[in-house]
């Protein structure tokens, strides 16, 4: 998913295409999601708001579609729909530490779990400890926990009013780490560095 404008960073830069290391931020997901053994095919959901996105995606050879950029929700609905997709992992374009087993991980307990959707949440505690903001938190076994951006839906059940889904809380910084504020931009970059190998 990578349609939205971004705002909370205020800065001329895609939010996608910011660089994280050598790399914009989207090649690193788009390699975990290369390296995840149970993704058959990649499909970026770009946006009137990302064309510059999809202008590198495009060199990339990743395969795009456009989204109308209402909300993320909605969008991803519209891709979906669009592509006619059945089981569907969504991922925001904004999680630099993602890898591809974090991926795998999220897919087998989607398979194990025995409802139409999954949803990925951290920890609100964790977000803080990092110095992350945690927009969007809300309570789950009387803890504040926050969407991570990471969905695994039956696109069959896209159009059903409601969907019943599991909530899957992973206490990691791969999933914890997103991009949504300048200070999350540095936090990102910082912890990138110190994970990144020394040769």
């Amino acid at each position: 998913m990578a349609g939205g404008k971004g705002k909370r960073l205020a800065l001329s830069e895609e939010k996608p295409l910011l660089q994280v290391g050598a790399h914009p931020v989207i090649e690193h997901v788009l390699a975990a999601l290369k390296e995840a053994k149970k993704v058959e095919s990649i499909v970026v959901a770009v946006s009137p708001h990302t064309p510059k996105t999809a202008m590198h995606l495009k060199s990339l050879g990743v395969k795009t579609v456009e989204a109308p950029e209402k909300e993320y929700v909605c969008d991803m609905g519209y891709a979906i729909k669009k592509l006619r997709l059945k089981t569907t992992r969504t991922l925001a374009s904004d999680l630099p530490l993602i890898t591809g087993k974090v991926i795998d991980e999220v897919i087998a307990i989607y398979k194990h779990c025995g409802k139409p959707a999954l949803a990925v949440v951290v920890p609100m505690a964790t977000k803080e400890e990092l110095g992350l903001g945690g927009d969007y938190a809300f309570e789950l076994d009387n803890k504040l926990v926050v969407p991570a951006g990471i969905n695994v839906i039956d696109g069959r059940r896209i159009d059903d009013k409601e969907v019943d889904q599991i909530f899957c809380v992973i206490d990691r910084e791969e999933v914890a780490v997103n991009i949504n504020t300048v200070e999350d931009l540095k936090m990102a970059r910082g912890l990138f560095e110190k994970r990144k190998p020394r040769h």
